[in-house]
């Protein structure tokens, strides 16, 4: 495939866009990342998600050490082509770090922020180096 499409993207002066990674079927947003030409281009290619990791400074494919890969159902751009929503399988039924299905678990209540999800599975256990 052509990559010309990925000039459609309005990326930053970074070379970055936000990506918003949704679970098919139920519709949630499950996190947020940035993606670079590269990761968008190998997320294509792969049908799993890549990401650009900002505090690392590298390419990174999601589940590549949890194994909580996330198969991409569809891609698409917004309508200022600068934001990109992914729509996902997530393997595992975690997408975040924090071993939640979500990376929104907090909710603002009463001036303050309460934990809603529970823990599916301890860090810990998720990422053995």
């Amino acid at each position: 495939m052509n990559d010309s499409w990925l000039n459609k993207v309005n990326w930053t002066q970074d070379g970055l866009v936000p990506a918003v990674a949704q679970e098919a079927g139920s519709g949630r947003v499950l996190m947020v990342a940035w993606m670079n030409r590269e990761a968008l281009g190998r997320t294509v290619q792969t049908g799993e998600v890549h990401y650009w990791s900002r505090s690392r400074r590298k390419l990174w494919h999601k589940g590549e050490e949890s194994g909580h890969v996330q198969k991409v159902k569809s891609i698409r751009l917004d309508c200022d082509e600068d934001v990109i929503l992914v729509e996902v399988e997530q393997v595992g039924g975690i997408a975040c770090h924090t071993g939640r299905h979500s990376c929104f678990f907090q909710r603002l209540e009463d001036g303050k922020w309460v934990e809603t999800d529970a823990v599916l599975k301890q860090p810990q256990e998720i990422y053995r180096k």
